[in-house]
């Protein structure tokens, strides 16, 4: 048997990247289930993985399917006002698991195969990163960084 939970587009990518894009599944300790932080983490799940109930790929936030850890997000809020619900509570995230989440949405803003999600979540990265008033790297910059390279590693050290 031969299956593996990742979408096949990660396949592709270097086990850095790869392992950035895991470490952000699980969404951020101390917040409830009904958070306004879990909607946007159930989305970024649905973007990078398999979903075990489904035996697919759920590439629509809103279609049926999933259970709770992939499951579908309330039609009544746009992908946009789905984000800006989670920005709202940003001061409580706490930075680790942000800069995680943020790191990962970078990626899938990247390299994702379909435009309308890498879309998305580039708009999320370019917010996420100027909410901490830094500057964003270019996908050049990240696959230096995260090439599976130690020299490219330690030149952003």
């Amino acid at each position: 048997m031969s299956k593996c939970v990742l979408q096949k587009w990660m396949f592709d990518l270097p086990y850095m990247q790869q392992s950035v894009l895991l470490s952000a599944v699980r969404g951020p300790d101390g917040f409830d289930k009904d958070s306004d932080t879990k909607p946007i983490a159930r989305w970024y799940r649905r973007s990078i993985l398999i979903s075990a109930f489904d035996d697919k790929a759920l590439n629509d936030p809103y279609a049926p399917g999933g259970g709770s850890f992939t499951g579908p997000l309330d039609h009544s809020k746009t992908l946009d006002e789905t984000m800006n619900d989670y920005f709202s509570k940003m001061d409580s995230i706490p930075l680790h698991y942000y800069t995680h989440f943020m790191h990962a949405a970078e990626i899938v803003g990247y390299k994702h195969p379909v435009k309308e999600i890498r879309e998305f979540w580039n708009k999320f990265y370019l917010r996420a990163v100027h909410k901490l008033h830094l500057f964003p790297e270019t996908e050049e910059q990240m696959d230096a960084r995260l090439g599976d390279s130690i020299a490219g590693w330690k030149a952003r050290d």
